[in-house]
């Protein structure tokens, strides 16, 4: 690929890079959600799952608007996260410990989708893009809300649930029942 010069060219090429990463990570969520022992963090995944599929026809949409193709440029930010996320799987006991550590992993996913949607949102406005900046920003809502709800999936049942393991020498297996949550709010 040539170097990039313009502000057009990073722009869509930031696209190709989230273009690419989303589609790494549809076939993802179901892998983690696989692995989840909680219900409620299973559901999480599966909801992400048609979230992540529905900022992929989003993407598609936006390469029509800059007169490209919807192609990938690999993304090996996400394929490290997702490696990262799928050794942590496979080396933890399938529990509330493997299921924090899936939440930890999920949310390193979701700061970095962030911060490239943050970017290209910004890009897109610099460029006089409206649409694109309108459809990165509706985006950018749902990983900033992804997060948020696995924050208060974590605090609320699952870390606390791994930690209670610690010490009772991790004899507990986590609980296959939905649990409500308890709101928090940190705004």
């Amino acid at each position: 690929m040539a170097k990039v010069s313009t502000m057009e060219e990073l722009f869509i090429d930031e696209l190709r890079d989230l273009y690419d990463a989303e589609t790494q990570l549809t076939k993802a969520l179901p892998k983690m959600s696989e692995a989840a022992a909680s219900d409620d963090l299973r559901e999480a995944f599966d909801e992400h799952l048609g979230q992540t599929e529905n900022q992929v026809e989003r993407l598609k949409r936006i390469f029509e608007l800059v007169g490209e193709k919807p192609t990938g440029k690999k993304c090996a930010a996400m394929a490290g996260l997702i490696k990262e996320g799928d050794e942590l799987a496979s080396d933890t006991d399938e529990n509330s410990v493997r299921d924090a550590g899936l939440i930890a992993a999920a949310q390193k996913v979701e700061h970095y989708e962030i911060s490239g949607y943050g970017s290209a949102r910004t890009h897109a406005e610099l460029l006089g893009n409206d649409e694109a900046a309108r459809l990165l920003e509706e985006t950018l809502k749902e990983e900033k809300e992804t997060d948020e709800k696995l924050t208060e999936l974590a605090e609320s049942l699952i870390n606390p649930e791994a930690a209670e393991m610690a010490s009772d020498g991790g004899q507990r297996v986590a609980s296959k029942t939905k649990t409500p949550a308890r709101t928090t709010s940190r705004r």
